[in-house]
């Protein structure tokens, strides 16, 4: 089975890992990394990490999974060319702007929270901050 996530990744954590290994047990897994420009876009700021940085973090973490940087305006590019057999989406992943799930023609599962009160990237990034 072809299994895609995406996110934006930014400072990698144990939620990011804890859905690596869900979209494992699944099966051939291929990690969609945001944009810079589109996760401005999609969460009003920019991330942490420039794309490249994440990229290389997920690479690291997931070598087994191919791993590629999403499309910067056509966000349906990787679900048409890559044909999944289903996407996984984090419990507070949002979709883009103007895309709901039935547009993705694809079996979508949501996976729980993993501990999001200790692992939430914005949590983290308030620790950082102060």
């Amino acid at each position: 089975m072809r299994v895609l996530i995406f996110g934006t990744f930014d400072h990698l954590h144990p939620g990011h890992l804890f859905v690596f290994e869900e979209a494992r047990k699944r099966g051939d897994v291929t990690i969609v990394v945001a944009r810079d420009r589109n996760v401005d876009l999609i969460k009003g700021r920019m991330p942490n990490e420039s794309e490249g940085q994440r990229m290389h973090a997920v690479q690291e973490a997931f070598p087994d999974a191919m791993v590629i940087l999403g499309e910067a305006s056509d966000f349906l590019k990787p679900v048409r060319e890559l044909q999944p057999d289903l996407i996984l989406l984090g419990y507070d992943q949002r979709m883009p702007p103007g895309i709901a799930e039935e547009d993705l023609g694809v079996p979508i599962e949501r996976l729980s929270a993993y501990r999001p009160e200790e692992f939430k990237s914005s949590l983290k990034e308030l620790r950082i901050k102060n």
